[in-house]
C-alpha cells in the first residue's frame, strides 16, 4: 500500500506577482490580469508550483491597492472579475495554483462600511467596526495615544463631524486613508468569512494573509514607542508592540482555518508575520491555524555562513515541531531586492528602502554574484520557497528613481527620509528592444525603468545558457526532479570555514559564502553552478554535486 502523496504546499515553489508591475495588456502603463494570464506559460515553463498574487481589489490606490474598497471585486485598473476567473482557468490548466492576498488588518477609507462610520455619530454600531476615540487634551485635540504608523507619522487622524467641530480619531497603523478594523466586532468577523467565500468559490486555492500578526491590539491601547531605526513591521527583539503580536489574533486564524477545510484540494493560509524568535512564528502554523509563515528571520539573515547555518536549523527545528514545513524567501514587494541588499554595506531596516543618497549603497556586479548563489541555496533547502517576481531575472533594487516619480506612501510620510518600496516594484523587462521592455505595448510604465533593463529582459536570457533565468530554470526543475523539498537535511561537517555545506538525498551542496572563503571542487557529478566554476568554487557560489 502506497502512502498518500504529501499536500502540494509543504514542497512548493510559489511565485509572487505584484500585479501592476507584471505585464499590462491594456496599454495603461499598469499591469492587470490580462498580462498575467499572458504570461502563465513563461511561469510555467520557469518551473514554478504556484502563484500569490498581490491584490487586485477595488482600491483608490493610495497604497498600490493595501487599501481596498471592496474585497469582493477587481479594480477595473487590473481587470473584471471574467478576467480573474480566466487567468484562473489558465493557472489550473498549467498546473499552477493559485493564491490570493487579503488584507484583513484594514480597509480603505473609501469603503463603504467606513464612509458611513464617518457619516454616523460616536457610539454608533457603523464606528464599532473601526477603532474611534476620544482624544486626550482639555478639547480632546491630542491623539488617543503615541503610536506611529508604519508608513511614518501619527498613526491617528481626526475627524470632522457634520456640523464642522473636529471629530474623534481613528487608527491607522498604515496610511491615514486605511483605517483599520475592530477584530473584536462581529461584523468584521462575518464579513471577511463572506469574503474567503467567495475567492474560494471561485477557485482560489488559498490566500496570503497580509499583516497577520496585527488585527488584535492590546486592551487600553497603551503607548508603545519603537526606535527610529526598527523595523517598521515589527520581528526585532524586546517588548512587542502592543498591535503586533497579541494572542487573540491566534482565534481569528483557528475561525479561517474552519472555513480554509469546508473546501476541497488544499486550499492554504500563508502569513505575514513579522515576529521573532522563530519559535513563537511557528504558533501562526500551528495545526488548526495556518499553513505557512513567510520566514522572515531567513530573509534577513546577512550574507554569512554561520548565520545561515544557525537560522536554517532553528528554521527547520521550530516550523518542524509544530508539524509545518518551513518556507524560505528572499525577496518581495517590501523589502529591497536581494540582488542588492546581500551587498550593502551599511543597515537598511525594512521599509526604509534605498535610494541615491542611501550609505552603503551596494555593488551590481557582487550583488547579483551573491544573489544567484543565495538563490540556488534557498531552492535545495527542504520545505517550501517563495520567489518574488523578476528574482529570476537577477534584479536589482532601481535606486535612481526620480524624487518626482515616487508612489510609496513612505516617502511621502517621512518627507522624503525614506525611499520606501518603490526601488523592489518597478515593471518587469520581458523584451529587450521593445517599448516599456515588453511589459506595455504602448509603452507606458506606472515607475520608470532603468535603461540598464534591456539586459535583464527575459527575451534576451532565455537564449542564454549562463543567464540568471536559466540558471533558475535548472534549479527548479532539479530541485523537483530530485525531491529535495522532502528530503532531511543533513549538515557535511569538514566543509571549510565560511561554506554551508550539505547533503539532500544523493545530492551535496556548498555555498561558498564567506568572502575570503573558497574551497576545491569536490570529486562528482557538477548538477548545477550559480556560477563559472574550474576545479575550486570561489566565494559567492553555490554548487549542486551528485557523488
Amino acid at each position: 500500500m502506497t502512502s498518500p502523496a504529501p499536500e502540494w504546499w509543504r514542497t512548493a515553489v510559489i511565485y509572487q506577482i505584484y500585479p501592476r508591475s507584471f505585464a499590462d495588456a491594456s496599454g495603461d502603463g499598469i499591469g492587470d490580469l490580462g498580462g498575467i494570464t499572458a504570461h502563465l506559460d513563461d511561469l510555467a515553463e520557469l518551473g514554478v508550483d504556484a502563484i500569490w498574487l498581490s491584490p487586485f481589489y477595488v482600491s483608490p490606490q493610495k497604497d498600490a491597492g493595501y487599501d481596498v474598497a471592496d474585497f469582493t471585486d477587481v479594480d477595473p485598473l487590473f481587470g473584471t472579475l471574467d478576467d480573474f476567473d480566466a487567468m484562473v482557468d489558465k493557472a489550473h490548466a498549467l498546473g499552477l495554483r493559485v493564491i490570493v492576498d487579503i488584507v484583513p488588518n484594514h480597509s480603505s477609507d473609501q469603503h463603504a462600511w467606513f464612509q458611513a462610520a464617518l457619516a454616523a455619530p460616536e457610539g454608533s454600531a457603523e464606528r464599532a467596526r473601526y477603532i474611534f476615540r476620544d482624544g486626550k487634551g482639555e478639547h480632546g485635540e491630542l491623539p488617543p495615544n503615541n503610536w506611529d504608523s508604519v508608513f511614518g507619522g501619527p498613526a491617528w487622524t481626526r475627524t470632522t463631524n457634520p456640523d464642522g467641530t473636529p471629530g474623534q480619531w481613528y487608527l491607522h497603523l498604515f496610511d491615514s486613508s486605511q483605517p483599520d478594523f475592530d477584530w473584536s466586532n462581529e461584523d468584521v468577523l462575518n464579513e471577511f468569512d463572506r469574503v474567503l467565500r467567495f475567492w474560494l468559490d471561485r477557485g482560489a486555492d488559498g490566500f496570503r494573509v497580509d499583516v497577520a500578526h496585527g488585527l488584535i491590539k492590546a486592551d487600553g491601547l497603551p503607548d508603545f514607542s519603537y526606535d527610529d531605526d526598527t523595523n517598521s513591521m515589527g520581528g526585532v527583539e524586546g517588548p512587542t508592540a502592543p498591535y503586533w503580536a497579541q494572542e487573540g489574533v491566534h482565534e481569528i486564524w483557528r475561525r479561517w482555518r474552519r472555513v480554509i477545510d469546508e473546501y476541497d484540494g488544499d486550499r492554504i493560509l500563508a502569513a505575514e508575520a513579522w515576529v521573532v524568535p522563530l519559535s513563537r512564528m511557528a504558533k501562526w502554523v500551528r495545526p488548526d491555524e495556518m499553513h505557512q509563515a513567510f520566514n522572515f528571520g531567513y530573509l534577513e539573515t546577512p550574507w554569512k555562513a554561520d548565520a545561515l547555518r544557525t537560522i536554517i536549523d532553528e528554521s527547520i527545528d521550530e516550523f518542524g515541531k509544530v508539524g509545518a514545513p518551513s518556507t524560505w524567501v528572499l525577496s518581495n514587494h517590501d523589502v529591497v531586492r536581494h540582488a542588492s541588499r546581500l551587498a550593502l554595506t551599511a543597515e537598511n531596516p525594512q521599509g526604509h528602502g534605498i535610494g541615491p543618497l542611501s550609505k552603503g549603497l551596494p555593488d551590481p556586479v557582487v550583488g547579483l554574484q551573491r544573489a544567484r548563489a543565495a538563490s540556488t541555496l534557498m531552492l535545495a533547502l527542504p520545505g517550501s520557497a517563495y520567489v518574488y517576481q523578476g528574482e529570476e531575472l537577477g534584479l536589482p533594487e532601481a535606486i535612481d528613481i526620480p524624487d518626482d516619480a515616487r508612489q510609496d506612501p513612505t516617502w511621502f510620510r517621512t518627507e522624503g527620509e525614506r525611499y520606501g518600496r518603490d526601488g523592489c516594484r518597478v515593471p518587469l523587462p520581458w523584451r529587450a528592444d521593445a517599448p516599456a521592455y515588453g511589459f506595455s505595448g504602448t509603452g507606458e510604465a506606472w515607475l520608470p525603468q532603468p535603461v540598464q533593463w534591456a539586459e535583464y529582459a527575459r527575451d534576451a536570457q532565455r537564449s542564454d545558457d549562463s543567464s540568471t533565468l536559466r540558471t533558475y530554470q535548472r534549479a527548479l526543475h532539479l530541485r523537483r526532479e530530485l525531491g529535495l523539498a522532502t528530503h532531511t537535511l543533513e549538515w557535511i561537517t569538514d566543509a571549510p570555514a565560511g561554506v554551508v555545506a550539505f547533503r539532500s538525498g544523493d545530492i551535496e551542496v556548498y555555498s561558498v559564502v564567506d568572502a575570503d572563503a573558497a574551497m576545491t571542487l569536490p570529486d562528482g557529478e557538477v548538477l548545477l553552478a550559480s556560477s563559472e566554476i574550474t576545479d575550486t568554487i570561489p566565494a559567492d557560489t553555490t554548487v549542486w554535486l551528485r557523488r
